[in-house]
């Protein structure tokens, strides 16, 4: 095996003007000065220069691809559309989600989750659930703002996670998007 030995030069000689530092203390006083004095002429105009959101009374729209918490889609009969494969749960890096399997024969549906939990302060909002679902039953929501007292109320059960497919629309016409992107790249290459 050739390894090849790179020197590093670790004591650098600065000249007497470097050493002093003012030169990069001026020219970051005149990069604060400029944006300051920038914003104060827009904010005197009427022109507001800096992004900024009022927000309690005003929302970011976020972009399709961002990833708040994860919810179950709701059907339009109140029940998720999830099967409790267990995928999600095996996918989830911090082993956040716990499923238990139950069947609900009568609805045609042969499997579905009796208890779904998912413990947010552990959630770390990856995404790797809804990548690993095959019945687009959990997807991330735009929802980030979640604040609790204590732990115990950060474990979310079935019923707080379930949202109706509609108010889901936006997130799962871009994973359909998405799809069908990475299935036409396969099939190019």
């Amino acid at each position: 095996m050739v390894v090849r030995v790179v020197p590093v030069q670790r004591e650098e000689k600065l000249t007497w003007v470097e050493r002093l530092y003012l030169p990069m203390i001026i020219k970051g006083l005149w990069v604060t000065s400029r944006h300051f004095f920038r914003n104060l002429w827009g904010f005197a105009a009427g022109r507001s220069t800096a992004f900024v959101v009022q927000y309690p009374e005003e929302r970011v729209d976020h972009a399709d691809a961002f990833r708040g918490m994860p919810v179950l889609v709701g059907l339009g009969s109140g029940l998720p559309r999830c099967v409790a494969c267990g995928l999600c749960e095996f996918a989830c890096p911090t082993k956040c989600i716990s499923i238990v399997p139950g069947e609900l024969p009568d609805h045609g549906i042969e499997r579905f989750p009796e208890q779904f939990q998912i413990d947010m302060s552990r959630c770390m909002f990856c995404g790797l659930c809804e990548e690993a679902c095959p019945e687009e039953a959990i997807v991330m929501s735009r929802e980030v703002e979640i604040a609790a007292f204590d732990r115990d109320s950060l474990v979310y059960e079935k019923e707080q996670l379930l949202v109706p497919e509609p108010m889901l629309k936006r997130r799962l016409e871009f994973l359909r998007a998405e799809y069908e992107r990475t299935q036409l790249s396969s099939e190019d290459a």
